[in-house]
């Protein structure tokens, strides 16, 4: 199964709201997957375990408390579309020191968020895992290991170059079970039909003209 990258960023956008995430954070989402399958990473599969994990939750609980070194959240671990939203909008405080970040769920999410702030200060960013590391400079990334399900920390810094970026595609092939994931929780942004809908629909009517 081959899809559109459009295809996924629609989907991704629309399951991220039906697990509960506001339409901004959605949109972060459609766009945080589409990111990663076109650098042949699989997003549907870091998304979908997103979702599985906290659709539901409060989302104050997954959020990092910046007052704290390194961030944490009040449950367990750490949101990647909240934290990687925080990480974008806070990018010039790079220029003072590193984020250091606890325990986080599906990090590979946050590389989309690094590489915005690669663009913003036009100046590569160098994410580290105890299990993998990434560079990213502007669109190109660089990534070294595979990114887990979820890691205990996370260190993002400015520095680092892409010597060998990963190419670029078109199209995805996602995980057949993790889109299918994806289109369940999709599927709870669709309005439950009505009588009055069926009725007003293409080639509905009440009179017989035979």
């Amino acid at each position: 199964m081959t899809l559109s990258l459009n295809e996924v960023e629609a989907t991704a956008k629309k399951a991220a709201r039906g697990a509960g995430y506001s339409w901004g954070l959605s949109e972060e989402a459609g766009k945080a997957a589409r990111w990663l399958c076109a650098r042949d990473l699989d997003g549907c599969k870091a998304l979908a375990g997103l979702l599985q994990e906290f659709h539901g939750a409060p989302q104050a609980h997954w959020t990092p408390m910046l007052d704290r070194s390194p961030w944490q959240a009040q449950a367990e671990r750490l949101c990647p579309l909240i934290t990687g939203a925080t990480i974008s909008d806070r990018a010039h405080d790079l220029h003072g020191g590193s984020f250091v970040i606890s325990s986080v769920v599906e990090p590979a999410l946050l590389l989309p968020f690094a590489a915005s702030c690669a663009l913003q200060l036009k100046a590569g960013i160098s994410v580290k895992l105890p299990e993998a590391s990434a560079v990213i400079d502007g669109d190109a990334l660089e990534i070294n290991g595979a990114f887990p399900s979820s890691t205990k920390a996370v260190t993002i810094s400015i520095g680092g170059s892409v010597s060998s970026p990963a190419a670029l595609h078109h199209r995805a092939t996602p995980l057949p079970q993790s889109w299918q994931i994806l289109n369940r929780f999709a599927e709870r942004t669709y309005a439950p039909a009505t009588e009055a809908s069926r009725l007003s629909g293409a080639g509905a009517g009440l009179s017989d003209n035979d």
